[in-house]
């Protein structure tokens, strides 16, 4: 039989092999390197929502007033 599957271990976010401790989520340092090089060269976003007013107008950055 198989084990539980609160027991199995996540494979390899990249490359589905099974994790080793030192490189957790990853299987190997190569594999971590890859993840990093996507997230530094954009492959991998957050995206972002524009704030609107209540009116539906987008707000913008109020000029810095302190101390003028």
């Amino acid at each position: 039989m198989s084990e539980p599957a609160a027991t199995r271990p996540n494979p390899c976010a990249i490359c589905g092999k099974p994790v080793v401790e030192q490189f957790k989520p990853f299987c190997c340092k190569r594999c971590a390197d890859v993840d990093l090089n996507r997230w530094l060269s954009g492959v991998y976003a957050v995206p972002v929502v524009e704030e609107e007013d209540e009116d539906g107008a987008k707000t913008e950055d109020a000029p810095d007033t302190k101390g003028r």
